[in-house]
């Protein structure tokens, strides 16, 4: 009878995640590792941008064992993290897109002024003022700016279409996701976005604004979001296979 009476026993916490570093052909990057118990299997995946590694590994799985897997997958991570080298190199003489187009950096020498992207004898320019140690700050200050003037206008004219109100518009560095819509009516974007070319900037602000009417990706969703922007196969694809190299672009 007083064996009834017990309170049932509560599930273990899993324990808190184990932080590292790994050395991939001489460069160190962070690992997160967290047990699972229902993970059968370890599994390793590079984040978003190819700045650190995360791994799930079953529980109480000897640290032997985990770093026999790691040495067994050094050639992977090699391959897959050598395509977030990139070909931007924030620095003057490097390069950085600009709504697909990429822009050649060069500093104007002068402490005060506004970043300003413009054309030089047909090539286009980044012209960035600032000491130089700003640099990379004051080239991701424009690109927040610029993708605010893009996505500001294109939500406006979408939300009008669709008959619906945003609440807010907002911008982050986000690396899950690309932007997000919630169910007040509140839009958020991933301001490196802008460094697509226009009809990627274009499908995501219709993917968004659809959201305010179909809360879901069911097939009404995606009529919608087509009806919007027309070019939205080509704009996922592009995003599919460009993606990563915006997010490994490092502007700290």
């Amino acid at each position: 009878m007083f064996s009834l009476l017990r309170k049932p026993r509560q599930p273990k916490s899993p324990p808190p995640p184990v932080k590292r570093t790994i050395d991939v052909a001489g460069k160190v990057m962070p690992l997160t590792i967290r047990q699972n118990a229902r993970a059968t299997r370890m599994t390793l995946r590079i984040e978003p941008g190819g700045r650190a590694l995360k791994m799930t590994i079953p529980a109480g799985l000897p640290e032997r064992e985990i770093n026999a897997f790691l040495d067994r997958h050094q050639g992977w991570l090699m391959t897959k993290l050598a395509r977030f080298s990139g070909e931007s190199v924030l620095e003057e003489g490097g390069t950085i897109l600009l709504r697909g187009v990429a822009h050649r950096i060069e500093r104007t020498g002068k402490l005060r002024g506004l970043t300003e992207a413009v054309v030089i004898d047909d090539e286009p320019v980044l012209r960035v003022s600032g000491a130089e140690e700003h640099l990379r700050r004051r080239i991701a200050d424009f690109l927040k700016k610029e993708a605010r003037k893009d996505l500001e206008q294109l939500v406006s004219i979408y939300a009008r279409m669709v008959g619906r109100k945003v609440k807010s518009l907002s911008f982050k560095d986000t690396r899950s996701r690309w932007g997000s819509c919630a169910a007040d009516g509140a839009l958020s974007f991933s301001w490196r976005i802008v460094m697509a070319p226009p009809k990627v900037i274009d499908y995501l602000a219709a993917h968004e604004v659809s959201h305010l009417r179909e809360m879901n990706h069911g097939p009404d969703f995606w009529d919608l979001c087509e009806e919007l922007c027309p070019a939205m196969d080509d704009a996922k694809r592009w995003l599919k296979r460009n993606g990563t190299m915006l997010h490994a672009i490092d502007f700290d």
